[in-house]
């Protein structure tokens, strides 16, 4: 199925959550700008998603804040179906919210680190696409569009990042299995990307360096990354381009190799030594 970034968005329902700053402001933003109709933004933060959503709304788009907290499932579930009977079923969802945790495995809290982590990171994109895929399938008058916004975390592994880099691992293993399914099944109008980048300057990773030849993005950059991507169907979208080479060296070189590589040459592995961004 072929069709322009204009004919996706226009007339179009999203969802996006962790809508109210840094990147999925700029996902909402983006979709105000490209003609839809409707737009849901799921948020913990109450004021800032209201005020969001008092700047973008309009005529031509019906925005509207809802506050939810994505590492509950039933949550999800009642906000899923608040937002289908307030703006219509989702055409197009971006699963943005994250959380990061920049410890040693054994600094972890067992509830506050490493279940919520997984939680918000894994559990809820599958949750919430569950809520919403039926209606998707279901309906074929127009493309439909789901990005999960993973992490070069998820394909390399990293010290102080253990339990961030198991949950971007599962997203991502999610994510590309499921594009596999509905591509098996003649399921052509709904199309999943994958989006894998390296640092991002919102905050989330303040103090974060970014390894050789992988300077950190700035968060418009990724954005529009991202968004391009989801609306060409590509499967994964890799940003900056080291982090495909640093895939591809990983998969090719033997681990203690490839160990000594990543940490003395591209300095991965002390990438996260100073980090102090909010979880």
């Amino acid at each position: 199925m072929t069709t322009t970034s204009k004919t996706l968005v226009t007339g179009s329902t999203v969802l996006i959550t962790g809508a109210a700053r840094g990147m999925g402001e700029l996902y909402a933003r983006r979709a105000v700008k490209e003609g839809a109709a409707a737009l849901a933004l799921w948020d913990v933060d109450r004021d800032r998603a209201e005020e969001l959503a008092a700047e973008l709304d309009g005529p031509r788009c019906r925005v509207r804040a809802y506050v939810v907290d994505v590492s509950d499932r039933e949550a999800i579930r009642e906000a899923a179906q608040r937002t289908a009977d307030e703006l219509g079923a989702p055409d197009v969802v971006i699963n943005n919210a994250g959380i990061v945790r920049g410890a040693l495995f054994w600094e972890h809290d067992p509830e506050r680190d490493i279940e919520l982590t997984m939680r918000v990171n894994s559990l809820a994109p599958m949750w919430l696409t569950r809520e919403l895929l039926p209606a998707m399938l279901a309906d074929t008058s127009r493309p439909k569009r789901i990005l999960n916004v993973a992490s070069a975390a998820g394909t390399l592994a990293n010290p102080r990042m253990s339990v961030y880099a198991a949950s971007k691992w599962a997203m991502i293993g999610w994510s590309e299995s499921l594009r596999l399914e509905l591509a098996r099944d003649g399921h052509d109008h709904v199309a999943v990307t994958t989006f894998c980048p390296s640092y991002i300057s919102t905050g989330m990773f303040a103090g974060a360096r970014g390894p050789l030849l992988t300077p950190i993005m700035t968060p418009a950059r990724a954005a529009r990354a991202a968004w391009e991507g989801m609306l060409a169907r590509r499967p994964i979208v890799s940003k900056p381009w080291t982090v495909k080479l640093a895939m591809a060296l990983r998969g090719v070189l033997p681990t203690r190799v490839w160990d000594v590589i990543a940490d003395r040459v591209f300095h991965v592995y002390s990438s996260m030594d100073r980090f102090t961004g909010r979880g």
